[in-house]
């Protein structure tokens, strides 16, 4: 009777977890299912879609990506409460940490979701961000746009960067995420969260731009990892690293035989005896 009893008690308490549960699926707003990010690796945004800069000019994407520098491109919105602010200073963290610069090494887009968003907001955020990165040349690397609805929604949808806008909080809804994008506009890699690792830029930017920044030893460091898509991060590759370690191998004892070679060789010359 004891054992019928407890087995009812546990039944009982399964219905109650799983009728709570069932309640608060049905609670989630119907607009979460419109957010996420759809990745289109391997396509190309439209180049041709014009937005206004911090500076009131009008631009196209394709003016701002400089031949040979890969894009770090950023969706947001200027005056959002929440997440685009952890997002953009997760992206100022980051930039902070790799010693590669703006302007000099590669891009970063900025660009508002929000088609109401004015030059003001754009331009109030970039003084911020350059005050606080101070760093020479960054301000004609780092970009801050904001555009109509028709750019800012073609240039979303390219990146597969869905959101939605709830009326109840005036607020977008949207996943933390940035895309990189090569000098040719191909979309190459996706980073995600709010704590990302300078580790994990540098090998998304070398990545997409292809081998065009970075030092023989940086790339030959990078070279030793892959992107692993589970764990949004790069991690090591085996055969790479066996491969450098063969290689390396290979040449320190070459140049441990070519100097041993060249030793015998100065001792073994004919002695010449001087008579008298």
């Amino acid at each position: 009777m004891k054992i019928t009893l407890n087995i009812l008690v546990i039944i009982s308490v399964i219905l109650v977890v799983d009728s709570a549960f069932g309640q608060l699926n049905n609670g989630k707003p119907a607009k979460l299912d419109e957010v996420g990010v759809e990745e289109k690796l391997g396509e190309s945004i439209p180049m041709d879609l014009t937005f206004a800069n911090s500076d009131g000019d009008s631009v196209s994407i394709g003016d701002l990506i400089e031949e040979g520098k890969p894009v770090l491109l950023n969706p947001l919105y200027y005056e959002c409460p929440t997440l685009c602010g952890l997002v953009l200073d997760a992206v100022f963290n980051v930039v902070e940490d790799l010693k590669w610069n703006p302007g000099d090494d590669y891009t970063i887009i900025s660009f508002s979701i929000d088609p109401d968003e004015t030059i003001f907001h754009a331009d109030s955020t970039k003084t911020i961000i350059m005050n606080d990165l101070n760093r020479p040349g960054a301000d004609k690397g780092w970009h801050f746009l904001t555009g109509n609805e028709e750019s800012v929604k073609a240039l979303a949808n390219a990146v597969g960067f869905n959101y939605s806008y709830d009326e109840e909080t005036d607020e977008y809804m949207h996943m933390a995420s940035i895309m990189l994008i090569s000098p040719e506009g191909i979309i190459t890699r996706y980073l995600y969260g709010l704590n990302m690792r300078e580790f994990d830029l540098r090998n998304a930017l070398y990545e997409a731009a292809d081998g065009q920044i970075g030092s023989t030893l940086e790339k030959a460091l990078l070279y030793c990892y892959t992107y692993d898509p589970s764990s949004q991060s790069y991690v090591p590759v085996a055969m790479n690293i066996m491969k450098l370690g063969g290689l390396a191998t290979m040449l320190i004892l070459g140049i441990f035989l070519t100097i041993l070679w060249k030793r015998s060789s100065g001792t073994s010359q004919p002695q010449i005896e001087i008579q008298e």
